[in-house]
């Protein structure tokens, strides 16, 4: 077999990613044209087919997915090594791929990603907003190479979690609810009304849902989303209660449970097999340098 084409592997990459030889030609900046002459190239080195096409659709093929997680770890290792020579002399420049939690980039990097930005102009930051639950796969594929984002309570070893804020998590209802200003609320109250809660699958939903079954206590959910500023507005408008960071409160009304006090994580995650570039390192340290307590 000839030694695989490396333009022809970031090609495949990129249509295996999106599902679509025209999406990936728009990613890659090429014509369609010239993405399906780099896939037909790869698969004469390979002598095999990587992807079934079916009606307009496309599909990896057995040996496509066997491909897909080499082909991610040999471009991971070009950049790398072009990285590493590029921060020989101690700069800190070329492009800076980070990937924010909504809530994170909304209520805690702004000012630091604008001091970032003047400090470090020859810095080109490329930010992607994402679920925190979907920034590990982002990390671990190496599309982005830190995450800011709340932390899975559970371990990844492939991961490398750097915490830095407590972010304590409060009950909160819309001053037109009934346990507003009531004192001493516990969770069997909470249980038997209205629920406004952060979806399942995401680390918050999961922390809150752990409360009540570590107490035995069930809950009515009457709407889950996975975004807390979706959340603060339906509480706003009275639908019902939910968990909100203390952060965000606003004009909502804290709901004070005794003996009661839930929290998250929020930090950086980055892969423990990538050699981090000057500009991660100067991006990781200036958080770390500002990293407080909450208010």
């Amino acid at each position: 077999m000839s030694t695989l084409d490396t333009q022809a592997l970031a090609a495949f990459v990129s249509v295996a990613e999106t599902g679509s030889f025209s999406e990936a030609a728009e990613r890659l900046y090429l014509t369609q044209s010239a993405v399906s002459k780099r896939i037909a190239l790869l698969e004469g080195q390979l002598d095999t087919r990587v992807f079934d096409r079916i009606r307009k659709k496309v599909f990896l093929t057995e040996a496509g997915h066997a491909l897909l997680p080499r082909a991610r770890s040999i471009i991971q290792s070009l950049r790398d090594t072009k990285q590493a020579i590029s921060d020989i002399g101690g700069d800190v420049s070329g492009k800076l791929s980070i990937a924010f939690s909504h809530h994170i980039g909304l209520h805690r990097l702004p000012p630091y990603l604008k001091q970032y930005s003047s400090t470090y102009s020859e810095v080109n930051l490329d930010i992607s907003f994402v679920d925190s639950e979907q920034a590990y796969g982002t990390v671990l594929e190496g599309a982005a190479e830190l995450g800011v984002i709340t932390l899975s309570p559970e371990v990844y070893p492939d991961i490398i979690s750097t915490p830095l804020w407590h972010d304590p998590l409060v009950f909160v209802c819309s001053p037109e609810h009934p346990l507003h200003l009531q004192d001493n609320v516990t969770l069997e109250q909470l249980s038997e009304m209205d629920a406004i809660h952060p979806g399942a699958n995401t680390y918050t939903g999961k922390i809150v849902s752990k409360l009540f079954e570590q107490r035995g206590i069930g809950f009515n959910s009457s709407m889950t989303t996975n975004y807390l500023e979706t959340i603060k507005m339906m509480v706003s408008i009275g639908l019902g209660w939910s968990v909100l960071p203390k952060t965000m409160i606003g004009d909502l009304e804290q709901i004070h449970i005794p003996d009661v006090y839930i929290e998250r994580q929020l930090g950086i995650i980055e892969y423990r097999g990538r050699q981090q570039s000057n500009a991660a390192t100067a991006f990781k340290n200036l958080l770390i340098d500002n990293a407080s307590p909450p208010e």
